[in-house]
């Protein structure tokens, strides 16, 4: 049985605990932490089976794994913790995963283990296959509902007004790197695909803001020497919180799956 802590209880660690507590596999929700300990006690008492909520440190004692869904600038505290103590930390966040150049290291001298979830962003296997060979581009069209992007970062840094925009319009074009420190909490999709292809320095992202949409959706086109391929998502979002999609928590779901069951589909 493998026992998860989930660092950070919101939108995304929520549907992460309510989807343990229905496994069928050997998965078993140890502890909680949380930023707003009043508001995850109330989300707490929505589960069948409460659980502690602790601090990260004691969540690492208490834990084999940990899921870091908290804001992405406790991700490196979060992380070193769980490594330190040789264990597992399954995470989403790519942006910040993509700011640390020493996190293989790190990991590597504690044994433990960093898993991005990327379910967020099909294809994935395909791009990490490529890379065994040459990649010469990759390319990543964002475009986002406007509600999702009126509280980004870059967007309020730059006074850039989406309130009144009727047509899509271009709020930023650069590397992966760049879009993931403009934009920490809106493009880990585009970290993940550059960790996991040609770079993120090499890969070239386009953000825009759409008044028409009502999801994420990514385009990305991907040109090697095996070959030649583009992907397309359509991300719901979730009630809660606009800008994360449904399938965030269910790729960190699929992730403590392949960690305890007897077969893995894909790399």
């Amino acid at each position: 049985m493998k026992r998860i802590g989930i660092a950070g209880f919101g939108t995304i660690g929520r549907a992460v605990a309510r989807h343990i507590e229905n496994s069928d596999l050997p998965l078993a929700l140890a502890a909680v932490s949380a930023g707003d300990r009043a508001r995850a006690q109330a989300a707490m008492a929505q589960l069948a089976r409460p659980v502690p909520i602790v601090d990260t440190s004691e969540l690492v004692a208490l834990s084999d794994v940990i899921v870091d869904s908290a804001p992405t600038a406790a991700f490196r505290d979060i992380a070193e913790a769980t490594l330190c103590a040789g264990k597992t930390l399954v995470t989403v966040s790519g942006a910040a995963l993509m700011q640390w150049p020493g996190a293989a290291g790190f990991a590597r001298d504690h044994g433990g283990r960093i898993i991005l979830a990327t379910g967020a962003l099909l294809g994935l296997d395909a791009v990490r296959a490529a890379a065994i060979g040459s990649i010469h581009s990759v390319t990543m069209v964002t475009r986002k509902p406007v509600k999702s992007l009126v509280k980004a970062d870059h967007v309020v840094r730059n006074g850039i007004d989406l309130t009144e925009i009727d047509e899509p319009l271009k709020i930023f074009e650069g590397s992966a790197r760049e879009g993931a420190i403009a934009f920490p909490a809106n493009v880990n999709v585009a970290a993940a695909l550059g960790l996991a292809g040609t770079g993120p320095d090499q890969t070239r992202l386009e953000i825009w803001a759409d008044p028409a949409l009502t999801r994420n959706t990514h385009r990305i086109v991907v040109d090697s020497d095996s070959a030649r391929f583009e992907l397309a998502i359509e991300n719901i979002p979730t009630d809660e919180n606009p800008g994360t999609g449904r399938i965030t928590a269910q790729s960190i779901v699929a992730a403590l799956h392949d960690l305890v069951s007897p077969i893995r589909i894909g790399t």
